[in-house]
């Protein structure tokens, strides 16, 4: 890949992650370049589709299309093909030509089936926690030469970049909405032991013991029990709190 071009899709990618809203989001746009750019690279449609591994745990999350995320899934399913072996391996792994190729029978029928005669999975490095591969597939056989594998390795090296980003906003994003939440819950139950405190004259950790016995005795979570204290007080069953960024 030209350090010109590696530069454009670099700045194009980041774009990505600034303009969409949420991880998904993001990954959908990132196999929609990833599409647009091998298929010029191969000169022949190219679906593409992503697939993320997080704790062992392996799924199919995004695609270039519905077609190209049902064509992913069927290697999930099976539990064969180039991308599962890309994810294992940390190199990119070809299916050549799926007449000829027998290394993965199954998948290899189940692909033709659907119109697909070759594919290639290109994994990323994500960190620690996370691993993800691109899955190509293409209408014909040969299309994923040295040439065009090369290509392809050098562009998921600048995606792994850019979803490694992605992640790490994500993560933010998620501590701060856990942090949001167990705010809105500690201060719930404040308020209700101040109501405890008011209605029977007693000190604050009087009214926790009182409140928690009532969870216990209700087999509610304290945050439920707490909840009912003030929307019996105000009135209201909407007593989420909200706080901003």
């Amino acid at each position: 890949m030209e350090p010109t071009a590696n530069a454009e899709h670099i700045r194009s990618l980041h774009e990505l992650v600034v303009g969409s809203s949420d991880i998904h989001g993001i990954l959908n746009a990132v196999t929609g370049f990833a599409r647009d750019a091998m298929s010029k690279v191969a000169g022949e449609n190219i679906d593409c589709a992503l697939t993320l591994r997080r704790r062992k745990r392996t799924a199919t999350v995004a695609g270039s299309s519905e077609r190209a995320v049902q064509l992913d899934k069927i290697e999930q399913e099976l539990q064969q093909g180039p991308c599962l072996e890309a994810l294992d391996a940390g190199h990119p792994v070809l299916l050549a030509d799926v007449a000829t190729d027998t290394k993965w029978p199954l998948y290899s029928r189940a692909l033709a089936a659907e119109g697909v005669c070759s594919a290639l999975g290109v994994p990323m490095d994500l960190g620690e926690t996370s691993q993800a591969v691109i899955n190509f597939f293409a209408p014909t056989a040969g299309i994923f030469t040295d040439a065009v594998i090369a290509e392809a390795t050098a562009f998921a090296d600048v995606v792994g970049s850019t979803l490694r980003l992605a992640i790490r906003i994500e993560a933010v994003e998620q501590l701060n909405a856990d942090l949001k939440t167990a705010m809105s819950s500690r201060t719930v139950i404040d308020l209700a032991c101040g109501v405890i405190m008011a209605q029977n004259r007693c000190n604050q950790d009087e009214a926790f013991s009182v409140l928690t016995k009532a969870s216990s005795h209700r087999n509610q979570k304290l945050h439920a029990v707490a909840s009912e204290i003030i929307a019996n007080l105000s009135g209201s069953t909407d007593n989420q709190l909200r706080f901003d960024d």
